[in-house]
């Protein structure tokens, strides 16, 4: 049985741990209604910006642009992951970087290379770690992206697509479903999938399609390929921000919960302490009484 003096030195150090987790939890607390109002501000646009692209899509018919051209074959696949800078978020990271890895070896097993974009340092790391070099790499920038990082990817994946260099892009990374839970999420970028925008425009249609006569300046098929690159950067910076508020998310309830059982650690070497000190006031007890029996014979 470990002595008072271990067993107070475990209690400090505990306790000293537990008001790091607090710490971090009250941080991350904070930062998760700056994170989500960012998300909320930035939805409608989003919203706005697909129903507009199923409109004009579904008015310019089949356009010949080449973000909406589906490749015969998957030779080279691009997989954005989204992922934290710092870690202490649970399962935040591990996640998203096991999909993944999944995903690789699916796209690889059918043949297709696999080419990587690590938004985070968790994600560089990880693939480095495999001697996977990432094409593109963003450092500390999960907490706070910038439409400068979302313009980088959608130029670079945007130019590999339309030049034939790659086939597929495809974004992955955690949705803040609220402010206590994370949803996984893999989501096609390129090519642009019209028809199940125009499927997805049609449930909303009594309030966001476009009716009447519709005059396009200069055509149909002009403001389609005007729309087209803005929606690929606003799906790839929504996936940002919508990660970052994630991050803070899944960060203060890994604290909490580190903090509940520093609390529940605290308690039971407690408990264990005062068993110990009282064990050993019995024995001094019982020592002193035997060592006065004793001097009495």
């Amino acid at each position: 049985m470990p002595n008072l003096h271990d067993i107070e030195r475990r209690i400090n150090s505990v306790a000293s741990t537990k008001q790091i987790t607090r710490t971090m939890e009250m941080v991350a607390a904070a930062k998760i209604r700056r994170a989500t109002e960012r998300v909320e501000a930035a939805t409608p646009y989003s919203s706005s910006m697909m129903e507009m692209l199923a409109n004009v899509a579904e008015r310019a018919g089949g356009s010949e642009n080449a973000l909406l051209r589906k490749h015969d074959e998957k030779k080279n696949v691009l997989v954005v992951v989204v992922v934290s800078d710092r870690g202490l978020a649970g399962g935040f990271n591990s996640n998203v970087l096991r999909h993944v890895e999944h995903l690789m070896k699916d796209r690889q097993a059918a043949g297709a290379q696999v080419h990587v974009v690590a938004c985070g340092k968790k994600a560089g790391g990880y693939f480095n770690y495999r001697k996977i070099e990432p094409v593109m790499e963003f450092k500390d920038l999960s907490a706070d992206p910038t439409v400068d990082e979302a313009s980088t990817i959608t130029a670079f994946a945007i130019n590999g697509y339309e030049s034939g260099e790659l086939d597929e892009v495809i974004v992955v990374y955690n949705h803040a479903k609220n402010a206590a839970e994370q949803q996984l999420r893999e989501e096609l970028v390129l090519p642009i999938d019209t028809e199940a925008l125009l499927a997805d425009n049609k449930e909303g249609e009594a309030a966001s399609a476009l009716s009447g006569d519709v005059v396009f300046e200069p055509d149909a098929d002009g403001v389609l390929d005007r729309l087209l690159p803005a929606y690929v950067r606003t799906t790839i910076y929504h996936a940002l921000i919508d990660s970052a508020a994630a991050e803070q998310g899944a960060r203060r309830t890994a604290m909490k919960s580190a903090t509940d059982n520093a609390n529940e650690m605290v308690e039971t070497l407690t408990r264990l302490y005062n068993r110990v000190r009282q064990g050993a006031i019995t024995t001094e007890i019982s020592e002193i009484v035997g060592g006065a029996a004793a001097l009495e014979e």
